[in-house]
């Protein structure tokens, strides 16, 4: 809560952060306390320019409520210890048309912490241009891969746009009894080493930007990845610009976890951050 405090540890962790990718048109990066992933967010944060973003979308997955669709704020101002984030009441005014989004109540919006996570880092990221942009939280519920596809579609001419940012709010794998998932492929050695193999095959497969792979890596070794609709409709977005001819790459900077599992009674979160730059 306090913002001095909170501006001197997100100056701290981007200041360790190279900006190798700029501009970023997306980014992926983690949801959880600082603590845990402050650090490597910053690496996925370091790749904003601040100077040519005007709006900021944040696509987190829904933690509290069952959602079938994706859902947008009833909210105008989102308040951080840093300053307040305006929502972009012209780009939502464009969604609802659509007939695609509902609204998620106040309540459900206050206890998702999907986007709120972002929040700060996104603040800090543009602070040099704080009264230049507005944000555009999405709450994305269990899409179908059909509705990954819609969406991305919908979403692909924003991402179209340089001016756009997308902020693609996932951890990677919840691994221990607590998240009932322990899968361990042991020739891979230690239990965090099997889930780092796990983890960096499903980034490479987030890499090569084809969402069907994604899709069938999630089929085949169910990885608790929470923000796989987010980066489904990411990945569907930029199928549909890479059929118009848009020349885009997707790249992993910084990987983490929470702790070591050495055996069964452990528990990790995995955390992932990289960024994908428009040629």
């Amino acid at each position: 809560a306090p913002g001095p405090q909170l501006n001197a540890q997100l100056e701290g962790w981007l200041s360790q952060a190279q900006s190798t990718k700029r501009p970023a048109r997306a980014i992926i990066a983690p949801h959880a306390g600082y603590t845990y992933c402050g650090a490597c967010a910053a690496h996925a944060y370091k790749q904003v320019d601040p100077t040519i973003t005007r709006r900021v979308f944040i696509l987190g997955p829904s933690h509290h409520v069952p959602l079938s669709r994706c859902a947008l704020s009833p909210a105008e101002i989102y308040r951080t210890p840093l300053y307040d984030l305006r929502i972009d009441q012209k780009v939502y005014a464009d969604l609802w048309k659509t007939g695609m989004f509902e609204r998620m109540s106040l309540q459900t919006d206050e206890d998702e912490h999907s986007i709120e996570m972002h929040l700060p880092y996104t603040a800090k990221a543009m602070e040099s241009h704080k009264d230049d942009f507005s944000i555009v939280p999405v709450l994305v519920g269990a899409l179908s891969e059909s509705k990954e596809q819609e969406y991305g579609k919908l979403l692909s001419k924003y991402l179209a746009d340089p001016s756009n940012l997308f902020v693609i709010s996932s951890d990677f794998c919840h691994w221990g009894q607590r998240f009932r998932y322990t899968y361990y492929d042991e020739s891979q050695g230690e239990i965090y080493r099997s889930i780092e193999h796990l983890d960096k095959m499903g980034m490479s497969i987030i890499e090569q930007l084809d969402p069907i792979s994604f899709s069938n890596y999630l089929k085949k070794y169910h990885n608790t990845i929470c923000g796989r609709h987010p980066i489904g409709v990411l990945l569907n977005a930029v199928a549909e610009l890479k059929k118009n001819g848009v020349d885009m790459n997707f790249s992993f900077l910084n990987y983490a976890q929470s702790s070591q599992c050495r055996n069964w009674q452990d528990s990790s979160v995995s955390y992932a951050a990289g960024a994908l730059v428009v040629h």
